[in-house]
This record gives structure tokens, C-alpha cells and sequence, in this order.
């Protein structure tokens, strides 16, 4: 296409990356996928500490994903402060409390089973760092006024799946812990009620001792359909 004849209301500016040879291209999806097909959700943390900069640049990362509008109607909020980590695990282990033994959800309960997960949250103490993110379905603007985003979940879930493979990528590990529901992290980490707790990263080096459930993966002849001429 002749990009003389259009015409832009907004800047745009020229995208062209070399594009890959084919056999390389693969050989890269090849070598990704073999490098993601080692990440596991981990439970069992080592307490070494994680410099600041791997967080850096794993939100760094999750900041190129798409989203809405280009609104990226996300935060992450990270903390290795033992004070604030313990008390988020207080808090989650309340409401894991509830769901454990109070809520009656018994297929849940059972999907769950060979997970052997239960109220009991020690992670969330000796991970080095802990990481929230939070989806802004509106985000305050400098004159006070809020901006509705679009597609919020669908964005900040792509952001943290990029979030995930670049600490996987750096050797770290971490597990998307939900304990619903999440709103104690608004007060414990003192975001606005314009974000929702999305996801907690706990985030560190596996354990020595780790271990992680024998569990296999959906097959890609289940996982793609592929509809050709």
C-alpha cells in the first residue's frame, strides 16, 4: 500500500522491524515455547533475596502488552517490606479461611484437590517480593476528571501473562494467587478505589525442597483448531 495517500488525525510513526526469515522465526517459537513448557506455579520459595531491577523489568515487559484503547489500565505494585508482606498474608489467609472451610462449593473444593492447597499461605511471607496488580477501569486524570478504560480485564491479563514469562525468562518463579475477595490490598497497599486487586505475584527463586504437583498439560491437538484452505 501507498502510505502517501493516507491521512492521520493523530501521529503515526513508521513501523518496520527486519522481518525474520521463516526457518528462524520458528527456531525462536521453538526455543520460547521449550523455555515456557519449564514453568511451573510454585509454592515452596527460597528467601534469597531478588534484585529490584528483575521486578523492573518484568513489568517493563508487561508494559508492551495491548490493551484497550492503548489506556494500559494497569499498576503493579511491588513490595519486599517483611511488615507489609505479613500482613497481606494475615489478611489472605482470613478470607482462604472462609473459602476453605466455610463456603460451600464442593466441585471447587474437589478441582482443587490435587493441588493440596488449603488456607495456609507461607509464601506470602518468604517470597522476597510480593507483586499486586491492579486493573484501573478508570484512571484519574491530572485535572481531577477519571477516564473510562476499555477492556480492562482482557488487557491486564495480557500484561501479566507477559509479566510471568519475563520472571520465567530471568529464572524466577512466582504463582497467580487470587483470594477472593482481593479488596484488603487496597488498604493494605494503599491504592485508590480506582483499581481492583487483579492477581498477587509472590516472586523469588524456587525452594531447594520445592515441589510442584504431577500434573500434564492439554495437548495442542486439543488446544488448536485449525481451519485451512
Amino acid at each position: 500500500m501507498d502510505t502517501t495517500t493516507r491521512t492521520h488525525t493523530h501521529p503515526f510513526v513508521p513501523h518496520l522491524p527486519p522481518r525474520v526469515p521463516t526457518e528462524d522465526g520458528l527456531r525462536r517459537g521453538e526455543e520460547f515455547y521449550r523455555d515456557l513448557e519449564e514453568r511451573r506455579s510454585v509454592r515452596w520459595f527460597s528467601p534469597d533475596p531478588v534484585p529490584v531491577e528483575a521486578i523492573e523489568l518484568a513489568v517493563s515487559a508487561a508494559n508492551t502488552a495491548p490493551s484497550g484503547a492503548h489506556h494500559q489500565p494497569w499498576t503493579f505494585v511491588a513490595t519486599d517490606d517483611p511488615d507489609i508482606k505479613h500482613r497481606v498474608r494475615l489478611a489472605a489467609e482470613e478470607e482462604e479461611r472462609r473459602f476453605y472451610r466455610d463456603r460451600d462449593v464442593p466441585q471447587w473444593h474437589s478441582a482443587l484437590a490435587r493441588l493440596e492447597t488449603d488456607e495456609h499461605k507461607e509464601f506470602l511471607d518468604v517470597a522476597p517480593w510480593l507483586v499486586v496488580a491492579f486493573a484501573q477501569k478508570h484512571t484519574p486524570q491530572p485535572d481531577g476528571s477519571l477516564r473510562k478504560n476499555y477492556y480492562v480485564s482482557e488487557s491486564v491479563g495480557i500484561a501479566c501473562g507477559f509479566f510471568i514469562a519475563a520472571l520465567h525468562r530471568m529464572g524466577l518463579a512466582t504463582l497467580t494467587h487470587t483470594p477472593n475477595p482481593m479488596a484488603f490490598l487496597n488498604q493494605v497497599l494503599a491504592r485508590p478505589s480506582t483499581e481492583r486487586p487483579y492477581i498477587l505475584f509472590p516472586v523469588g527463586y524456587p525452594a531447594d525442597d520445592c515441589e510442584v504437583p504431577a500434573l500434564d498439560r492439554k495437548p495442542l491437538a486439543e488446544a488448536l483448531v485449525v481451519l485451512r484452505d
